[in-house]
């Protein structure tokens, strides 16, 4: 079976400081992949790497059997264009803390505009998706609010049927509920588990260990720019095997 993600050896600094040392990690298709860590541990430069938002140093980074950034030529590594890294970059949806809509167009708008911009997806056809995927996500009565009119709860919602949008065989978290007040957290995590349901391949940068614990397939503890741990969820939290990843949970549960 083909993996989704495979990173060999990946090794990422910037300047001096050494932020990922040689992390090796696979995802199966449709496997939800938690990861847990301290701040600074290398999490969110290691999903960034998954999509070539940061280039590696060293090492291989596939996704679904593709380098990333990266054609292989005989033992050399040559970087793609940018035009041709956007293309494998369009299949790869990704929600960040922050929701970066576009203030001055309304929740359809936001959610179609990728679709028939990059993908030129037929305007009627990408309405239509828009709207199954915001009912999807609970939101189908938000359809013409603006970005302003939102809670940071449904704005992050609104940021995951945009990613949706694009058809993404794979989607990266980083730490999407972490700039949200405590009551709205629950919607996005339902939306994110409904996800899980349909068979969404996806890599989630997390500190919500109930959600890792119920959605997660494996989970994965990073400190220091490498793997720690990493096991089915419930065997790693409730019986880890490193002392660092004993020590990080003792304070988060």
């Amino acid at each position: 079976m083909e993996l989704m993600v495979k990173a060999e050896g990946v090794h990422k600094s910037f300047g001096r400081l050494e932020v990922l040392k040689g992390i090796t990690l696979e995802v199966k298709p449709g496997e939800v992949m938690c990861v847990l860590g301290p701040s600074g541990s290398g999490k969110s430069t290691f999903l960034r790497c998954i999509n070539h938002l940061e280039k590696i140093d060293a090492g291989r980074l596939y996704v679904d059997g593709e380098l990333v950034g990266y054609q292989q030529r005989g033992d050399k590594l040559y970087e793609l264009r940018e035009s041709e890294v956007a293309k494998e970059r369009a299949q790869i949806g990704m929600v960040f803390q922050r929701f970066n809509l576009f203030p001055h167009m309304n929740v359809l708008h936001n959610v179609i505009e990728a679709p028939t911009r990059v993908k030129g997806v037929r305007s009627e056809q990408a309405v239509r998706k828009a709207r199954e995927l915001l009912d999807r996500v609970g939101l189908a009565d938000k359809i013409d609010s603006y970005p302003a009119q939102l809670s940071g709860g449904q704005q992050q919602r609104v940021a995951i049927a945009r990613a949706l949008a694009m058809e993404p065989k794979l989607m990266l978290f980083d730490e999407p509920t972490s700039a949200l007040d405590p009551e709205l957290v629950g919607d996005v995590l339902d939306a994110m588990r409904q996800l899980a349901r349909d068979g969404m391949t996806m890599v989630v940068v997390t500190h919500e260990i109930g959600f890792a614990r119920e959605a997660g397939d494996t989970l994965v503890f990073m400190d220091e720019g490498v793997v720690v741990e990493q096991g089915e969820p419930r065997e790693v939290l409730s019986n880890p095997k490193h002392e660092r990843t004993q020590a990080f949970l003792s304070k988060v549960l």
